[in-house]
């Protein structure tokens, strides 16, 4: 229910990246946590709606271009993240493995 009520709302509403709207602003109208709006854009964009963001907010993607761009935004968050990855990774070289060779 909400997860439409979300897109029909940035469809309606935001079209277009000039219409951005503000992360709190569909929290605060949809009555969710921010939690549960990401949840939900990531549901609507992995069935195919064009929810794209920027700095500013949530809007409804109008052109390739705006998809485009929201696109490479979140190929640098995954590349952050893998980098988060591989510190960890480095930093567990730093314990010792635990007696019988288990997992903790």
């Amino acid at each position: 229910m909400k997860k439409e009520e979300l897109a029909a709302c940035l469809k309606g509403a935001c079209s277009g990246r000039r219409y951005t709207v503000k992360s709190a602003e569909l929290e605060r109208v949809l009555h969710i946590s921010g939690t549960e709006l990401r949840k939900l854009v990531n549901q609507l964009r992995r069935e195919g709606v064009p929810i794209a963001s920027n700095r500013e907010g949530y809007f409804y993607a109008r052109t390739a271009g705006e998809v485009y761009s929201t696109i490479r935004q979140l190929r640098l968050m995954v590349q952050g993240l893998e980098a988060a990855i591989h510190g960890l990774e480095t930093a567990l070289e730093k314990f010792e493995a635990p007696a019988g060779g288990e997992d903790p």
